[in-house]
């Protein structure tokens, strides 16, 4: 575990920014490869992706010594926990009894288009019936679920980041 928190920001950054593309490419090859259309909270998962993917490029490219590596950790940690969140709703909403699944609201391209931003987020966060539909899995998990594995996984590469950026910091103080 040390010898994980003696690589450089630079090596955090790149690992979570390919792993945050790899997601991405995943997504999109199972929706233009394999036809499966995103409903509305996988759109917002990968919102929450690039969310986590652009401070951890600006952190490749940057390469910082100090306190930034953990700024830039803290940013992406954030994307990711949304992405934890939103994933987990939607394995929640799966879980749900057909009986208790929210009614299913507009199209999220509807939504965008008439209601304002924090509307949008509020109805697809609250009545998103059409996520409630299994359209996929693997080994027996559903896509979201598997979806919520990576985001954690990628909160664990932006921790990393942060408690690496934290020892280096703590390394030069006492230099």
């Amino acid at each position: 575990m040390t010898n994980l928190l003696n690589r450089s920001a630079r090596q955090w950054c790149l690992v979570g920014s390919v792993f945050c593309i790899a997601m991405l490419a995943f997504a999109l090859v199972l929706q233009y490869g394999f036809g499966l259309e995103p409903c509305p909270l996988c759109t917002f998962q990968r919102v929450a992706v690039l969310a986590a993917l652009v401070p951890l490029i600006i952190g490749a490219l940057h390469n910082p010594r100090g306190w930034g590596g953990s700024l830039y950790g803290l940013l992406a940690l954030i994307g990711a926990g949304a992405g934890i969140f939103l994933a987990g709703r939607h394995v929640w909403l799966q879980h749900l009894p057909a009986d208790q699944v929210p009614s299913c609201g507009p199209g999220l391209d509807y939504m965008m288009e008439v209601l304002p931003l924090k509307s949008v987020i509020s109805t697809v966060l609250s009545s998103s019936g059409e996520c409630a539909d299994i359209k996929g899995s693997f080994l027996g998990v559903s896509l979201p679920a598997w979806t919520l594995v990576g985001f954690v996984v990628l909160a664990l590469i932006t921790i990393g980041l942060i408690l690496s950026a934290l020892k280096r910091q703590r390394l030069n103080v006492s230099a």
